[in-house]
């Protein structure tokens, strides 16, 4: 493991989220296509995904501007429209998709599903009521769940 994966994960797990919480959305996603699936292949499937520099680029580059955002460090009018994830704002997501894009096209549909359901540590992330901001957080979380599981989905199409 690298230098910037490990800070990538350090900064992951100070933000409330563990691999197993991004495992179980996998989970969510992948169950009812795949019987026999068992957590300890989505945590795999996770852990490969954020082996990746562009993801791991993009877990920094979003939970620093969350933290920024929760510090009121940011210029308005940015500052409001990320302290309060403004539903067209966007560029949240654009980053998520650059993690999704990394396993192919069936990744977006993971990840518009994600984001619509909200379950587990996404609906955590989603609590305003925290005083955290996670703007970016949420869908850079998503988005590593969608994209493990396009990694498992075409790695059992492969075995198939």
């Amino acid at each position: 493991m690298n230098n910037l994966e490990e800070i990538a994960r350090q900064w992951l797990e100070e933000r409330g989220v563990t691999i197993k919480d991004i495992a179980e959305l996998v989970y969510y996603l992948q169950s009812k296509y795949h019987p026999n699936l068992q957590l300890e292949e989505c945590i795999e499937n996770v852990n490969r995904v954020i082996s990746k520099r562009e993801v791991q680029n993009a877990i920094l580059t979003g939970i620093q501007l969350d933290k920024l955002a929760e510090e009121g460090k940011l210029d308005e009018p940015l500052q409001s429209i990320i302290q309060r994830d403004e539903g067209l704002y966007g560029v949240d997501e654009i980053l998520a998709l650059s993690i999704v894009n990394v396993y192919g096209s069936i990744g977006f549909t993971n990840y518009g599903y994600i984001d619509k359901q909200k379950p587990g540590i996404l609906k955590k992330l989603n609590d305003k009521s925290t005083g955290k901001c996670n703007t970016f957080l949420d869908d850079i979380v998503g988005a590593i769940a969608a994209a493990a599981s396009s990694r498992l989905a075409h790695r059992a199409a492969n075995v198939e």
